[in-house]
């Protein structure tokens, strides 16, 4: 690496002796390489035009073939080949060529053509390079095999790995289908803040900060959910947001400490329409990213548009164990079945909770369909309505698919006073040493006091989805700059 940089310098040093300013202001081009391809797909083998193009990009590629040389540039849209002659060009611009790096930034202007063995070409007349590249390009076959090197060079991954640059071409294309979706279906793109005075919205552990000026811990958000139905009851009646939540956890293949979510609000409407909802997101998100709705899932092909179960959570911990399960029943008995299923658990948790433990623990990573899982105890849903059959229920949903849940919603609860008795109950768990357990958000209650409607409600994690569509199995294959431990120099 140190022979490499020394040689590059050398260059550097020597374009700058000769006038030449490797590192220009701008450069004006006439077509994205995709372009071209797609104005010139029906050229001929050995036929040329006088068409000139402006084109920029790096390079990835240098061949000499006696007075030839052949380039491979490469933008954001895709690669060309690039025809440079020393007859045409002269002695001068091929050695300059001939100079650069791999890596190396350049503008070039030429003709359209295509060589005698089928390869669309621009034959240049002229090039400027727009970045002298000091580093080289990893090995050509090799890439970047480190893992954790590719995540926290995610420049370099970018550059020699064809499947990262899938990976976020999915991405921002499975955003921007929710976000074309919701907008068809009326829904209002808002901003809330991330500096919060108040943790709520899930159970989670914050991060915390000081504002100097207020002289007042802050927050970073755990969820979207408490500031965007303040909006309902403001009468918005469709939202929803895109943003960055923070959680102050453990890092695995699912989870980073930042990671970004979708949460929508309708007002007038319940846990089902939200279901329905949710289908439709997914379902489309897979069309517009990967134009199929069948994906792999766990090394099995899955169509996302065949109609998706619906099972009760208890009703799946039946099937997995043959015995019926219920918040209902004493928690020494249930932590008797956990016990039994070889499930861990601890003493202060409550029936309902341990009800959860048994799902989470024999029955999600089994669930490989995309399965919405309903009806959780109300122990562990202080934000949800109570189930309007079953008082130790709530109105719930969970989607799972290939054993990871990728949204979660409910029927949203809209009585103030009931609400703060859950708050209540979440304040004294926090006292208790729970650290993720919220507080008491006055403010959320007086908004509630104004009126909420019937609000149903729904989150999705946009990285565990695009996880599903890309077919990759670690968050951070998904996140541009995934939280990594500190580099050791």
């Amino acid at each position: 690496m140190n022979e490499e940089l020394a040689i590059r310098l050398a260059k550097l040093d020597a374009l700058r002796a000769e006038g030449v300013e490797p590192y220009p202001y701008r450069f004006d081009r006439t077509h994205t390489l995709a372009e071209v391809r797609r104005d010139f797909d029906r050229l001929a083998p050995g036929e040329e035009t006088e068409a000139v193009v402006r084109l920029a990009g790096r390079v990835m590629l240098i061949r000499r073939q006696g007075k030839l040389l052949f380039a491979t540039m490469r933008d954001r849209s895709g690669s060309l080949q690039l025809f440079v002659s020393l007859g045409a060009v002269g002695p001068g611009l091929f050695a300059r060529v001939e100079e650069l790096d791999l890596g190396d930034w350049v503008g070039v202007e030429g003709t359209v053509m295509v060589t005698r063995k089928g390869e669309l070409s621009v034959k240049v007349v002229s090039l400027e390079l727009l970045a002298k590249a000091l580093r080289p390009l990893p090995d050509k076959w090799k890439g970047l095999t480190d893992t954790e090197t590719r995540y926290r060079q995610r420049y370099a991954d970018l550059i020699v790995n064809d499947d990262a640059r899938r990976v976020f071409e999915i991405r921002y294309a499975v955003l921007a289908s929710v976000r074309r979706t919701l907008h068809e279906l009326g829904f209002i793109e808002v901003e809330t803040p991330v500096l919060q005075s108040e943790v709520g919205g899930a159970r989670a552990r914050p991060f915390t900060t000081h504002h100097n000026a207020l002289e007042m811990d802050l927050h970073l958000r755990v969820a979207l959910e408490l500031h965007l139905k303040r909006l309902i009851v403001g009468g918005m009646e469709k939202v929803f947001e895109i943003g960055r939540v923070f959680r102050n956890e453990g890092i695995s293949t699912r989870h980073n400490p930042e990671f970004t979510m979708m949460e929508l609000y309708q007002a007038f409407a319940d846990y089902g329409d939200v279901m329905a909802v949710t289908e439709q997101l997914v379902v489309q998100a897979a069309r517009d990213a990967l134009d199929t709705t069948e994906v792999e899932v766990n090394g099995r092909p899955v169509d996302l548009a065949r109609p998706w179960r619906k099972a009760t959570m208890l009703d799946l911990i039946e099937e997995r164990i043959g015995l019926r399960v219920h918040p209902s029943m004493a928690a020494s008995d249930l932590a008797a079945i956990c016990d039994e299923h070889g499930v861990a658990h601890a003493a202060h948790m409550g029936p309902g909770k341990l009800c959860v433990e048994l799902y989470d623990e024999l029955v999600e990573p089994t669930l490989v369909e995309p399965t919405f899982v309903m009806e959780h105890p109300l122990e562990v849903s202080p934000l949800a309505k109570v189930h309007r059959h079953d008082p130790l229920l709530v109105e719930r949903f969970e989607l799972v698919v290939g054993g990871r849940e990728l949204a979660n919603g409910y029927s949203e609860l809209n009585d103030p006073l009931v609400q703060r008795e859950r708050f209540e109950d979440e304040q004294r768990a926090k006292a208790a040493g729970d650290l993720e357990a919220g507080s008491v958000d006055e403010d959320y209650l007086r908004a509630l006091e104004y009126g909420l409607p019937p609000t149903g409600g729904l989150g999705v994690g946009m990285d565990r989805l695009t996880m599903l569509l890309a077919g990759v199995t670690s968050i951070r294959e998904v996140i541009l700059f995934p939280t990594l431990r500190p580099e050791v120099t």
